[in-house]
């Protein structure tokens, strides 16, 4: 099964994208948008961005886990991970992010 980008509503009301890998797992999840088509462009944008390993931010949290968010050449973030024990864990999800954005398809939840 390949990766997919799950297009969802949040109990706000408002769009939400999420990559999923191909085993099921989460592995990006994005900010809330107000209309489907902003988030869709979002979409478009992880594909794209996923591609350069500059647009990438690795951070370690105050507990000593790890998590990443793609940015756009703007800087602006598109998606943010969960949190991993370990920086390979992390640096394992940004990887999957790469590999799996490009061709996953949409699954439109809303």
């Amino acid at each position: 099964m390949p990766g997919k980008f799950e297009i969802y509503k949040d109990k706000a009301g408002e769009f939400r994208f999420r990559l999923k890998a191909s085993n099921g797992q989460n592995i990006l999840g994005s900010e809330g948008y107000s209309k489907k088509a902003s988030c869709m462009n979002g979409v478009e944008s992880v594909r794209k961005n996923s591609q350069n390993p500059d647009r990438f931010e690795k951070n370690k949290t105050a507990s000593g886990r790890f998590n990443f968010k793609l940015c756009a050449s703007n800087g602006q973030c598109i998606g943010t991970s969960q949190t991993y024990d370990s920086e390979s864990g992390c640096s394992n999800g940004m990887k999957s992010v790469a590999k799996n954005a490009p061709d996953a398809k949409v699954d439109d939840q809303t």
